[in-house]
C-alpha cells in the first residue's frame, strides 16, 4: 500500500529469559503493529544486513546484546553510517550505552542507589550487611554477585560497579512511550522480581520517574524505569532501560495494551516521518 511505511521488528523469539516470556509480547506487538506498518522479524544476528531496506528498524526483545557484542557493535556502526532510523535512538545514555549512567547519576545527586566503581570511593557506600557487585557491561542479572564488607577491598575493580544491598519492601517500574508515561507495575514480593500487578502512582511517584526520562534526552522510543522503595518510604533508582525494555504487556489490562499501542504506532509514525494512513 503507498505510503505505508515499512518497519524490520528485531527480535530474539527464542531467547529464555527468566520469569517472562519475550517471544509472546512481541508476536502481540508485532501482530497490532501491522496494522499500521508493513513488518518483518528478524533476529539481532540479521538486522544489520536486513535493515537497508526498510524506511527503519524497532529494536525489541532482542536479548542482552552482551551475548553478541561484536555484532550489535556492527550494526550500531552500519546504521550511523547509513542514517538508518533505530528506534529507540541509538542516542540512550543508560542501558544502551552501558552502567556508566548509575556513577553519573550517583555523582550528580540523582535518587539512585549509590554506586562506585573504585576502591578509593567506598567510604561514599553506606554501611550495610551485603553488597551488590555486577559487571559494568551486565544485564539480566548476568554476573551479579553479593559479597560483605569485608570482601569489598579484595574485588579486581575496573569493570564492576558496586551497591549497597537494600533492604526494600518492593520494586516499581514505570513504562514511558516517547516522554509520555502509560502505566506502571509493582512486585509485591521482592524476591518475585517478574509476578508483578498493576501499580498505581502518585504525583510524586511519576516526578521521580519523570525526573530520569528527562535526564536521557530521547526523544523517541520506549524506556522502563525501576525502582525500589525503601523501607523508610523513598524511591531509588535501580535501572533506567532504554535499549529493549521488556514491557511486561500480559499483566495490564485490555484498554492499557490498547492504549499503549496506539501511542508506539503513533510515535513510529513521527519518528518515520511517515504520516498514517486514512
Amino acid at each position: 500500500m503507498p505510503g505505508r511505511p515499512s518497519v524490520l521488528f528485531v527480535t530474539d523469539l527464542a531467547y529464555q529469559a527468566r520469569g517472562r516470556r519475550y517471544c509472546d509480547e512481541d508476536i502481540f506487538l508485532s501482530s497490532r503493529l501491522r496494522n499500521d506498518f508493513d513488518i518483518a522479524l528478524c533476529h539481532p544476528l540479521d538486522a544489520a544486513a536486513l535493515m537497508d531496506t526498510f524506511d527503519g528498524v524497532v529494536v525489541r526483545n532482542s536479548g542482552p546484546v552482551l551475548h553478541y557484542q561484536k555484532e550489535y557493535d556492527a550494526f550500531r556502526n552500519r546504521a550511523a553510517e547509513r542514517g538508518t532510523r533505530v528506534c529507540n535512538p541509538l542516542s540512550g545514555r543508560a542501558d544502551m550505552a552501558g552502567k556508566q549512567y548509575l556513577l553519573d547519576l550517583t555523582a550528580a545527586g540523582y535518587p539512585v542507589i549509590p554506586t562506585i566503581d573504585r576502591p578509593q570511593n567506598l567510604g561514599a557506600l553506606p554501611e550495610t550487611d551485603q553488597y551488590v557487585v555486577k559487571p559494568m557491561a551486565g544485564a539480566d542479572s548476568i554476573g551479579l554477585n553479593f559479597v560483605s564488607r569485608d570482601q569489598l577491598e579484595g574485588l579486581t575493580y575496573g569493570h564492576i560497579l558496586v551497591q549497597p544491598r537494600i533492604d526494600f519492601r518492593y520494586e516499581v517500574s514505570f513504562y514511558y512511550v516517547d516522554d509520555a508515561f502509560q502505566y506502571a507495575l509493582h512486585a509485591p514480593e521482592p524476591e518475585r522480581r517478574w509476578v508483578l500487578e498493576p501499580y498505581q502512582p502518585t504525583e510524586a511517584d511519576l516526578g521521580f520517574a519523570r525526573c530520569f526520562i528527562d535526564w536521557n534526552t530521547l526523544g523517541h522510543g520506549i524506556q522502563r524505569v525501576d525502582a525500589c522503595r525503601t523501607q523508610e518510604g523513598d524511591l531509588l533508582l535501580v535501572e533506567l532501560e532504554d535499549l529493549n525494555p521488556y514491557l511486561s504487556l500480559d499483566h495490564v489490562d485490555d484498554p492499557t495494551r490498547d492504549t499503549f499501542v496506539a501511542s508506539m504506532t503513533t510515535s513510529l509514525h513521527q519518528f518515520l516521518g511517515i504520516s498514517p494512513r486514512t
